[in-house]
């Protein structure tokens, strides 16, 4: 994976440090929390979607 990611957030996010970021890189999402941007999680394309999809029906 490349080692320089451009982390980005929701708009609808605040000024504080209280939100997931994520960064796109290939067929690879890498999620991680604002507050603390150390620890990444990354998830293949295709159970990414499923979960954006399962969020958004709950």
């Amino acid at each position: 994976m490349n080692t320089t990611k451009t982390w980005r957030r929701s708009s609808h996010s605040g000024a504080g440090n209280n939100c997931v970021e994520l960064a796109v890189d290939r067929a690879v999402t890498v999620v991680r929390d604002s507050k603390r941007p150390g620890p990444e999680l990354a998830f293949a394309d295709r159970p990414f979607r499923a979960f954006l999809t399962a969020l958004r029906h709950t």
